[in-house]
């Protein structure tokens, strides 16, 4: 179909009969083809999710204005399909920045990284070698609100629309997640729930697990309990000191971070209450 690039429309709302047909219905009238339609109804909130790709030869402000006359207490947004644009903040472990900076480099990322910030100054080579701005906003020697302000600044020079927590080593106060509600995705360095904070290898080396894995999430005011968005595990056993369980989790952070981004980028994440729910 000629026209604009197709559109996405993300809607959700306290369900009811007949949700689908009136949306899908709006579209159809406005003269909209549906390339792909994904839906999920919350039975226990009774809350209902969609996510329709659609596209067309007319601009599509009247037909939004009709959904949101027809579903007046329903959270309605339109995106378009294309690169997001994200800051990455880092401390001092390179393996998940040098992975998002490869896949930004040859297109694979689904966003443009627009400058790396880190506490320390370690990466900033890595940085370099891919021809991105790197910014090193010291937390040393500064109270946390002053820290925080310095990297604040740092981060809005840039208007990203997500922050990304590539192994970012220090827990933000809630004032400085307010400010960037539901734009700031962390990778963890355990399967979420269990191993939460600070080394959660040495954790499962001592707990004698039999799996370990990475958790990518959100974040929110309490710590590493954010809506996750994506998990994975390997198999590890009695043979594998701490220090290796580290090193085999490293691979796996770098691949559930990736996919966690895709998923956010490509606009297929709802969060629903202290949960997700993810179209893939």
């Amino acid at each position: 179909m000629r026209g604009f690039a197709p559109h996405l429309l993300l809607i959700d709302c306290p369900d009811r009969t007949g949700l689908v047909h009136t949306i899908t219905g709006v579209l159809f009238r406005r003269g909209y083809n549906v390339l792909a339609n994904h839906e999920f109804v919350d039975r226990e909130r009774g809350h209902f999710f969609m996510r329709t790709e659609f596209s067309g030869d007319t601009e599509p402000d009247a037909a939004l204005g009709e959904l949101r006359a027809a579903l007046p207490d329903a959270t309605i947004r339109l995106s378009t399909a294309g690169e997001r644009t994200t800051v990455v903040l880092v401390t001092k472990e390179h393996h998940c920045l040098g992975d998002l900076l490869i896949r930004h480099a040859y297109g694979e990322l689904g966003a443009q990284i627009k400058a790396v910030i880190g506490n320390h100054a370690t990466l900033e080579p890595l940085a370099a070698r891919f021809g991105v701005p790197f910014h090193h906003v010291g937390h040393e020697g500064r109270e946390r609100p002053a820290h925080e302000d310095a990297l604040a600044a740092a981060i809005d020079s840039y208007a990203p629309e997500y922050l990304v927590l590539a192994k970012y080593m220090r827990v933000l106060t809630p004032a400085f997640v307010a400010r960037y509600r539901s734009r700031i995705i962390n990778i963890h360095h355990s399967f979420l729930p269990a191993f939460i904070g600070a080394s959660p290898y040495r954790q499962a080396f001592e707990r004698g697990v039999k799996i370990i894995g990475a958790t990518a999430h959100f974040v929110t005011d309490s710590l590493d309990e954010g809506p996750i968005i994506a998990q994975s595990v390997i198999p590890v056993d009695h043979t594998y000191t701490a220090a290796a369980m580290a090193q085999a989790g490293r691979d796996v952070e770098k691949i559930v971070l990736a996919n966690a981004l895709r998923l956010v980028f490509e606009e297929r994440v709802f969060i629903n209450g202290n949960r997700t729910v993810i179209f893939d």
